[in-house]
């Protein structure tokens, strides 16, 4: 494994002991923050710092340690292309193995020594009298230029707020909080949920349990899994021949991106895929009761496929009980469900999901007018190109609302880190001091998603699923072919944002001047100060 010193580092005081100063300031060191630091150092951009509220980077792959966790992405996809890895052990990595490579990222292109682990910010503000970003943890408070939201959709559990849940005497915890502490073995064990994590959990719960109760909200379509080792023969071409690996990464890229005009425009080509999730649950459940408790209801694609060999055998165990009636209360020692039933168990597992329109980050990260990210999206969460919202000047997020193509999730990041790059640069160009995108290009952006997502089968196949707000919009998606993100996002149009540049006084100082003033040539001297000091108000 390799070695990081994940310890806070100390930065050069500037106006108190407990204030630091930055170009930019990156929240979260998972997928979305390491390729957002890569992107600016290879920009030229290196004054920067990562925060991250655990002790050791990866992100979601550092949290979410329960027995199984696997990536649904090829591990040729599910990486950066910047830094492929041709020793991948299967086809579909495992948790560890993703966990290894993001810190092996982090050492390989030198993110020591800007990585603060054990981090948590509790405020970041904007500074609409200094144009700049004020982030608070428990150490200091940054001044930043520029904020950069990746904590990522997974970052949040979700735990139903069951009621007597208090009451219960056994042990209680999430697939992303895993108690290894705790032995299940022998244990009768309840697990909540039959989301992704839930399918990769319960094949592993039922050997060791006496008795596992699943309780499901709703069946997931699970397809065969198609992983493989790729130890031998692919990785040895892998590393000897990089090209191989870049050609394999483009197949597989381009079978994805096929999958879009069944997802997005005509649901009716996934009827195959469907027709081959029937056949799967029909091979592996041979009892029909139990056969109808786990064949969705809704169209194929409508919530996100699972893949697995070993769930439906796991289910059809005869020390298995899947239970579908709704959850009433906890006891002390078990479960009761609407129809009057008490299932007694020892440990509860919450196979819950994330809330992902509901990030805590949201809350805490406020622009212009002092609204909070949740306070202006009021329950609609909306942003341009899913990278930046109207009223947060200088911010940028990661993996924000309709920005997920149907690929992998890295190919999105890597769109969105090239378009801050080029933003950033641009304005470094021209004397920019701050952009925030307008309000009606934002509008037209959502409008336009609304309109392509209307007939995809997330919104029109029948299932309540985490891709949509209350109300029934789509929040999460990009509603289109993978190379229609990348080549929106791989240079900014900063026409699209109202810009403002420094104005040099004839103190020296520097004050804000809008668009209007159309003083370019006044701010070009000032953008280099500006990173070194701000007017004092």
């Amino acid at each position: 494994m390799v070695e990081i010193d994940t310890t806070s580092k100390q930065a050069t005081p500037r106006d108190d002991s407990r204030t630091r100063r930055t170009r930019v300031v990156v929240i979260g060191a998972g997928f979305g923050g390491i390729g957002t630091a890569v992107r600016l150092t290879q920009a030229g951009i290196d004054d920067f710092v990562i925060l991250e509220r655990a002790q050791e980077p990866g992100g979601t792959w550092q949290v979410n340690t329960y027995p199984g966790a696997q990536c649904d992405i090829p591990s040729i996809l599910y990486s950066f292309s910047f830094a492929p890895n041709p020793n991948w052990t299967r086809l579909y990595p495992l948790q560890p193995e993703i966990y290894d490579y993001l810190r092996d990222c982090v050492r390989k292109f030198g993110l020591e020594d800007r990585l603060h682990c054990g981090q948590e910010v509790t405020d970041a503000s904007w500074d609409e009298d200094k144009q700049l970003w004020r982030v608070h943890t428990e150490d200091c408070i940054w001044e930043a230029q520029f904020l950069v939201g990746a904590t990522g959709p997974f970052s949040a559990p979700a735990v139903p707020n069951l009621p007597g849940l208090d009451s219960f005497e056994g042990q209680v915890f999430h697939t992303a909080d895993w108690n290894h502490d705790h032995d299940l073995n022998g244990e009768r064990i309840a697990v909540v949920g039959t989301g992704a994590s839930a399918v990769q959990i319960i094949p592993r719960l039922q050997p060791i349990a006496q008795a596992l109760t699943v309780f499901q909200r709703t069946p997931t379509w699970i397809l065969p899994h198609p992983d493989q080792p790729m130890t031998g023969w692919p990785s040895t071409l892998f590393e000897r021949v990089p090209a191989a690996q870049r050609i394999a990464r483009k197949s597989l890229d381009l079978l994805q991106e096929a999958m879009v005009p069944g997802f997005v425009y005509k649901p009716a080509l996934l009827k195959g895929l469907g027709a081959l999730g029937r056949a799967h649950l029909r091979r592996q459940v041979r009892d029909p009761q139990l056969r109808a408790k786990l064949l969705p209801q809704f169209t194929f694609g409508c919530k996100r496929p699972t893949f697995s060999n070993a769930y439906y055998p796991a289910l059809a165990s005869s020390n298995v009980d899947v239970v579908t009636d709704g959850i009433t209360e906890v006891r002390s020692n078990g479960i009761v469900t609407a129809d009057g039933a008490l299932h007694e168990v020892d440990t509860i597992i919450m196979g819950t999901g994330f809330k992902m329109g509901d990030n805590p980050s949201f809350g805490i990260i406020k622009g212009r007018d002092g609204r909070s990210i949740a306070e202006a999206w009021n329950g609609s969460a909306e942003a341009f190109l899913g990278t930046t919202i109207n009223g947060f000047p200088n911010f940028f997020m990661i993996l924000g609302p309709n920005s997920v193509v149907y690929t992998s999730q890295v190919v999105t990041i890597e769109a969105q880190v090239e378009y801050i790059s080029s933003c950033v640069q641009q304005m470094d160009e021209q004397g920019i001091r701050t952009i925030d995108v307008r309000a009606d290009v934002q509008q037209q952006f959502v409008d336009e998603t609304d309109r392509r997502l209307a007939t995809s089968v997330w919104n029109t196949g029948g299932c309540s699923s985490y891709y949509l707000v209350d109300g029934g919009r789509n929040f999460t998606f990009y509603g289109g072919f993978n190379r229609s993100f990348r080549a929106r996002t791989r240079r900014a149009d900063l026409t699209h944002y109202e810009r403002r540049w420094p104005v040099v006084e004839a103190t020296g100082n520097f004050d804000a001047a809008s668009e209007a003033t159309g003083n370019v040539d006044a701010a070009s001297e000032a953008t280099g100060n500006f990173r070194e000091s701000v007017r004092s108000q």
